[in-house]
């Protein structure tokens, strides 16, 4: 769905996950990842889901050029490696990892881990909430609910 303004996707819910695959590599495979920009048409940041099993991790640690990552782990617990110091992740955990930050991460639990990640241009945010937002007038009132 989208107007002039807005685009909505629905990825499905997070026990059917798996069902999409990432594979920057063939020699890759990475279940249960899904990124949203190109249902939603993103342009100043790129976003995914994941839900890892029990007993794996990401099959590769990385690093980044120009991007930093922005990591919420929103179900579930594991470990995040970022430049040799290992992190015990749950639900509400977050981890920023600057672009030259080598980062990996795992389920090492009994349950899945579900978790959002959001990317964008290391120094780009110019202004934030409280500084670039304006509020709309007339003021939007929710329609009765019947």
């Amino acid at each position: 769905m989208q107007g002039e303004n807005f685009t909505a996707a629905h990825a499905g819910p997070w026990n059917e996950m798996m069902e999409y695959v990432f594979s920057p590599l063939p020699q890759f495979k990475f279940p249960g990842k899904v990124f949203l920009n190109e249902a939603l048409g993103l342009n100043g940041m790129e976003v995914s889901l994941g839900v890892m099993k029990p007993g794996t991790q990401v099959p590769y640690a990385h690093a980044h050029k120009e991007n930093e990552e922005l990591y919420l782990f929103v179900k579930g617990q594991g470990q995040f490696y970022v430049d040799g110091q290992v992190l015990d992740v749950r639900e509400g955990s977050a981890v920023r990892v600057a672009p030259a930050g080598v980062r990996c991460w795992r389920n090492n639990s009994t349950e899945d881990l579900h978790y959002i990640v959001i990317q964008a241009k290391a120094g780009s945010l110019s202004q934030y909430t409280l500084t670039d937002g304006i509020m709309a007038v007339p003021q939007f009132h929710w329609p009765e609910e019947k």
